[in-house]
This record gives structure tokens, C-alpha cells and sequence, in this order.
């Protein structure tokens, strides 16, 4: 039996592969789909600041908190120098 040769298929369309993504897409679908992202960008990036914010927040708290002890131990003082 003889083996029938596959014909190299020309590539479909390669203008189709140049074209982007937005210019297939809808004008009005593409402003929504960047302002959307636009949203979810600030969305994080007060996501980001209120943590920041929170954990400077406790920091104050913790160093407010501390005792006599810990405040004493963090101070590079050496009662020895002062005799």
C-alpha cells in the first residue's frame, strides 16, 4: 500500500495572527476591561497602604507598651560607665 503524503497546509490566515487582541474586541469591551483593571490596581494600592499604616500602628503600640525591663535592656547604657 502506498502512503498518501500529507500537502503542508498553508498557514490559515496570518494576517489573523498579527492583529491584537483589542482590535478584535469591541472599543466599549476594551475601555471597561482597562477600567476595570484601573479599579483593581487603586483597589490594591489602598489594600497595600492600610497595611502599612496598620502595622506602623501596632508598632507604636508595641514600643508604648513595653516595661521598665525591655526598655532598659533595648538601652545601650552600661551602669559602669557612670561610676
Amino acid at each position: 500500500m502506498a502512503k498518501k503524503k500529507k500537502q503542508a497546509m498553508p498557514a490559515p490566515k496570518a494576517e489573523k495572527e498579527k492583529s491584537s487582541l483589542a482590535d478584535v474586541l469591541n472599543q466599549d469591551l476594551v475601555k471597561q476591561l482597562k477600567q476595570k483593571q484601573k479599579e483593581l490596581q487603586e483597589r490594591d494600592e489602598k489594600k497595600q497602604q492600610e497595611e502599612l499604616e496598620r502595622k506602623k500602628r501596632e508598632a507604636r503600640e508595641r514600643e508604648k507598651n513595653k516595661s521598665f525591663e525591655e526598655l532598659l535592656n533595648e538601652s545601650g547604657l552600661s551602669w559602669r560607665e557612670f561610676k
